[in-house]
């Protein structure tokens, strides 16, 4: 069906182009790109002082979206991203642990599909580089799900300058398409993936055709690896320390429109001192840590201008779409205890700008990374659900859009279905495929009213939300208990109304529940008794 209506297509241009009539727009180029670990203000367009001139020129000729979220962990998003499903019903409704329950499989399910998937049955040459996470199994390599090419990181984090396990018994893989690939000399990870996305556009069989790439960077997750030309331009940035950064951001937040000027900062983190009461000499270590981790996200911007440098020289930068986000938000997580090997623990004591270094950016760096907002990674607070998101397209998106409407990975399948004029197969190989759950953003970039969703649904381990409208409600694992919050005039989630507003609890509540039924959740607790019996037989 998809290919006789792509045939109906080109005659219809044909006739068009015979008859003297204006041709029709032909399919765009559609390429997102996914930061791994950013902060929601770790961009110069979102507040931040590191420099990112090429992210900041695509917001200023494009679309921000203020309130857009991901599913707060590494491998959740990415499955809800390529499918326009949540994680659960995609079958990685935690991570890439393997289990029987069809929700917690730890790798893509059949019931789904990717969008290389649809886009390539719809004529898109489909690429991929940089960070997979959806199972190192060889049947679930991207090109065993839609990717006629893929270059990048089978697993979830690795050294930028080479391949090095860092949990006992690991065997970490790179891929180029279906074969393990070993890193060369000079090898830099952020570099290597722009690499092969430019390779993948040059070398692509059906140049005709239109492309589809999706370049997931692992920048800035840790461990902390940057190029010393890059690290160079971020020393001595950092010596007023993440106490001064945050409230710097956060004006310079307001100024851009990105908070209203009555939003409020959280408190400085409960995990996180005072700067002024850091010893002398571990201020000097966090001043490294924290440019090195600018120095990343600046080498990711350089990057992405190198992609649009190609598009520019190949002509396609007119019709190309361009959206970009992150995984998740800044990460609290530390190189510590026996899940890594003694040598990868030695190493994350050794200074940040040390290329044989291991280290990680922790509650002070993320705390900062997500001004305003509390929480981190992994918790469905603003802190670890909200995302920076870009998008750019030229002579579509007026520039300098900014829009406050809350949206959701799970719409980035349909809008590029919508954008691609592809349609959302209801089987896939024999198999019946879960509706989408997402809703199209085209028309917002068009700039016509966009309907919106009515409530989005977050899970992962154990932590829970929903958000209605302004109103969000959230509760933390193992606590369990449920926070109300008006995000219109509360964005940073200070101030808990559930006490003054319990039908509204239990109405959103029972909004959650009945999600929870139809994604198939399994209730945290319950997950980690069947893992302990499953560890004991």
């Amino acid at each position: 069906m998809i290919k006789q209506r792509f045939l109906s297509l080109s005659l219809v241009l044909a006739s068009g182009f015979l008859l003297g009539l204006a041709p029709q727009k032909v399919q765009p180029n559609i390429i997102i790109i996914l930061a791994d670990d950013m902060g929601y203000s770790d961009l110069g367009s979102f507040g931040s002082e590191i420099q990112t001139p090429q992210l900041d020129a695509l917001a200023k000729g494009g679309l921000k979206m203020t309130q857009f979220y991901n599913a707060s962990r590494c491998c959740p998003t990415r499955a809800s991203l390529l499918t326009g499903v949540y994680p659960h019903q995609a079958g990685v409704g935690h991570m890439v642990n393997e289990r029987e329950h069809p929700s917690y499989r730890g790798m893509l399910n059949e019931e789904c599909v990717t969008i290389a998937e649809a886009l390539k049955e719809g004529g898109y040459n489909t690429l991929m580089t940089g960070k997979w996470h959806l199972n190192d199994r060889k049947e679930h390599w991207p090109v065993k799900q839609g990717f006629d090419r893929y270059f990048g990181l089978l697993d979830g984090a690795n050294s930028y300058f080479g391949n090095r396990p860092y949990r006992p018994n690991q065997k970490l893989t790179y891929g180029l398409d279906d074969a393990a690939y070993t890193p060369g000399k000079d090898f830099y990870a952020t570099n290597a993936y722009t690499d092969f996305a430019l390779k993948f556009i040059d070398e692509r069989k059906e140049k005709a055709k239109p492309f589809f790439l999706y370049l997931a960077y692992t920048a800035p997750h840790w461990p902390l690896h940057a190029l010393e030309t890059d690290i160079a331009k971020y020393r001595g940035k950092y010596s007023k320390g993440w106490d001064v950064l945050r409230e710097e951001r956060f004006k310079r937040m307001k100024a851009l429109g990105i908070l209203p000027q009555t939003a409020k900062l959280s408190p400085r983190d409960e995990e996180v001192p005072a700067w002024e009461s850091v010893p002398a000499a571990e201020r000097k270590i966090w001043e490294e840590k924290m440019a090195v981790y600018a120095a990343m996200v600046d080498r990711m911007d350089q990057n992405i201008g190198r992609l649009r440098q190609k598009l520019k020289e190949t002509g396609e930068d007119k019709n190309t779409i361009i959206m970009f986000l992150s995984d998740n938000g800044g990460s609290y997580e530390d190189i510590d205890g026996p899940a890594f090997t003694p040598e990868i623990l030695a190493a994350s004591k050794m200074p940040a700008s040390d290329p044989a270094s291991f280290t990680a950016y922790e509650y002070e760096g993320a705390n900062l990374s997500n001004t305003p907002f509390r929480k981190f990674k992994r918790w469905e607070h603003e802190g670890g659900i909200s995302t920076p998101f870009i998008a750019y397209f030229p002579n579509t998106i007026k520039p300098g859009s900014i829009n406050h409407q809350p949206a959701h990975i799970i719409d980035l399948m349909a809008t590029t279905l919508d954008l691609a004029g592809v349609a959302y197969p209801k089987t896939y190989q024999g198999k019946t495929i879960k509706p989408m759950e997402g809703i199209s953003l085209a028309p917002l970039f068009k700039g016509q009213k966009w309907q919106g969703h009515d409530a989005i649904f977050f899970e992962h381990e154990g932590n829970r939300a929903v958000r209605q409208g302004d109103w969000k409600l959230v509760s933390m694992f193992p606590e369990n208990k449920w926070a109300l919050y008006n995000i219109k005039t509360d964005r940073s989630e200070l101030n808990d109304l559930s006490a003054q507003n319990p039908k509204k609890v239990q109405e959103m509540e029972a909004l959650y529940n009945a999600w929870a039924t139809r994604a198939n959740v399994v209730p945290f607790a319950q997950l980690l008794e069947y893992d302990k019996q499953k560890k004991s037989k």
